[in-house]
């Protein structure tokens, strides 16, 4: 993964509220965010990203960092490139389990995180953020509106397959500041990543 922040393609998609859904897909997949790394999983979503204290400390239930279990989102730190997914309340004892703080989390001790304290001078990295079940439209608009990376090959094809109905609920597509049809935007050349954010119409 390449750490260069620097992006050529800048995509401002005008959309009816109805349509946005179609682009929720993507945070399955993944998305970057820029941050200033070194902070805590809790200063990342409320600070820099601007969930609040009770979403964060209530509403999120699951938290992944780099493919382990978190408990204390206060300690676990996050490093450039680091890849965070989100989850709510799963069912069941698997949903238990992985819950931060859970009284089963003993039950996962391989798979829990631990921080390293690895040390990283202060300065603006990508966080990959990852949302799953009902957090995708609790978070996932807020996060669109303020804009979100996507890796190119992943953004191309994913734009390849949008339906019909989205394309006519889009009122304006803008790509670099000038206004493309549906048909020139799947034929653009992008940049490594390219940098999405809606509004609605």
């Amino acid at each position: 993964m390449s750490t260069d922040l620097v992006t050529d393609s800048e995509l401002l998609l005008i959309l009816k509220p109805e349509v946005s859904s179609f682009l929720f897909p993507v945070f399955q997949k993944g998305v970057w965010c820029k941050a200033e790394i070194g902070c805590s999983i809790r200063s990342f979503l409320h600070d820099q990203l601007g969930f609040s204290g009770e979403y964060v400390g209530k509403r999120i239930q699951t938290f992944f960092l780099n493919g382990k279990a978190v408990d204390d989102i206060d300690s676990a730190l996050i490093h450039d490139g680091s890849i965070l997914a989100l989850s709510a309340a799963l069912p069941g004892l698997l949903g238990a389990t992985l819950r931060r703080g859970s009284y089963y989390a003993g039950m996962r001790s391989t798979i829990s995180y631990r921080e390293e304290n690895r040390s990283e001078p202060s300065h603006q990295g990508w966080v990959g953020i990852k949302l799953f079940n009902l957090l995708i439209p609790e978070m996932g608009p807020f996060l669109l509106k303020r804009g979100v990376w996507i890796d190119r090959k992943d953004f191309q094809a994913f734009v390849e397959g949008l339906p019909s109905q989205f394309w006519s609920g889009s009122i304006e597509i803008r790509l670099d500041g000038e206004k493309l049809g549906q048909s020139e935007l799947i034929h653009a050349v992008w940049s490594e990543k390219v940098l999405v954010r809606i509004e609605e119409a």
